[in-house]
């Protein structure tokens, strides 16, 4: 039986009614109550957040599931942290890869880099491998655990704890919402949580390799990410839509 069941409450107010429990909650008993409101996935991308977040799992054991986009452009760093993280913790991270098909299809399209020609195929890049393998990631599930924090971005600043996601039809929770990078660096330091060597090499968040740079001094956290787009709202879909993604040839899509 799923909460919604359960509660009779469409899923849009349940998220409404826990997002000011969430607030006075610390990091673990955030996620123990999303554990509890039926099968929740994290999604990490093993930056410096959500290795806080991974670590608090692996801390306290709660049965929160592990997952991260393998994108098949990420640094060897990004690789190497997974391995590492799995060991340090006793965790297992369930890779989610790309269709080969559609990235067949993509670079046929647009060209293997094809990305830093246009928005449209920046967007089409990332359907193919982030969003389309995100929905295999959260098949079933009926939360979505993420990193999300306010002062990442502008984009972000209004982020809840939790919220509905109505495109995916699940209760999307964002425990570190309040979080500042110093609260985030503390958590690390505290229980020496591995963490991306490239964040030290001026990396603060990091991407697939072709798509991230380190940033320049005074520049948000998230300016390194698809540099080259001029619009200063730059996501990948995973969290706030812009365009419809396009079509491609493929047939799988």
């Amino acid at each position: 039986m799923t909460i919604q069941e359960a509660s009779g409450r469409p899923l849009a107010d349940i998220a409404a009614g826990l997002d000011a429990q969430f607030e006075r909650l610390d990091l673990a008993g955030r996620l123990s109550l999303a554990a509890e409101l039926g099968r929740a996935v994290f999604t990490t991308s093993l930056g410096i957040e959500d290795q806080v977040i991974t670590a608090a799992i692996g801390i306290a054991r709660l049965d929160v599931e592990i997952a991260t986009l393998e994108t098949g452009r990420l640094f060897p760093e990004t690789l190497a942290l997974i391995d590492e993280t799995e060991d340090r913790f006793g965790i297992d991270i369930r890779q989610f890869r790309p269709e080969p098909a559609d990235v067949d299809a993509y670079a046929a399209q647009y060209g293997l880099n094809g990305f830093y020609e246009s928005v449209e195929a920046r967007h089409a890049c990332c359907h193919v491998r982030k969003v389309k393998p995100l929905a295999q990631a959260l098949a079933g599930a009926t939360v979505w655990v993420t990193g999300l924090r306010r002062s990442q971005s502008g984009n972000r600043a209004s982020t809840p704890f939790v919220e509905y996601d109505p495109d995916r039809g699940l209760i999307k929770v964002n425990p570190l919402a309040d979080w500042s990078l110093d609260h985030i660096n503390a958590y690390v330091e505290e229980h020496a949580v591995p963490t991306n060597p490239l964040h030290k090499r001026g990396y603060p968040s990091i991407g697939c390799e072709p798509c991230t740079r380190a940033i320049k001094p005074g520049e948000p956290e998230r300016a390194g990410r698809w540099w080259w787009e001029n619009d200063e709202k730059r996501e990948c879909g995973l969290h706030v839509p812009e365009i419809p993604a396009p079509s491609l040839t493929s047939s799988s899509l």
